[in-house]
């Protein structure tokens, strides 16, 4: 029974905190037809950027645990550094710095 409790204060705690965000949220969407590849290049790129960073911190801590051997560190290294180098590459090709890929989320603050 308090389970069902938890969870409905659980719930009803993420509702008070999508409210208060709400505010800071644009009500509409401006999809001018020239941003839109720009921007939704803008939202893919972050979002790798973001399984990059945790796919990294991963391998560290496998890495410090002793959970890799030598050639499969060599190899997980070897691919960040081509992911990062290919992630440049778009960066680039779309016109991006790596700043503009750090979204502000409002109240929550910058993304990365």
């Amino acid at each position: 029974m308090s389970g069902h409790r938890d969870a409905a204060e659980e719930l009803e705690l993420i509702a008070a905190d999508l409210r208060e965000l709400a505010p800071a949220l644009p009500e509409r969407i401006d999809a001018n037809p020239e941003d839109v590849e720009a921007g939704l290049a803008k939202l893919v790129l972050t979002l790798i950027e973001v399984v990059r960073q945790v796919l990294e911190h991963q391998a560290v801590r496998r890495m410090e645990g002793g959970g890799l051997s030598d050639e499969e560190i060599e190899r997980l290294g070897l691919a960040l550094l081509r992911l990062q180098e290919r992630l440049e590459e778009i960066k680039i090709a779309f016109g991006l710095e790596g700043e503009e890929l750090n979204i502000d989320l409002g109240p929550l603050g910058r993304l990365l």
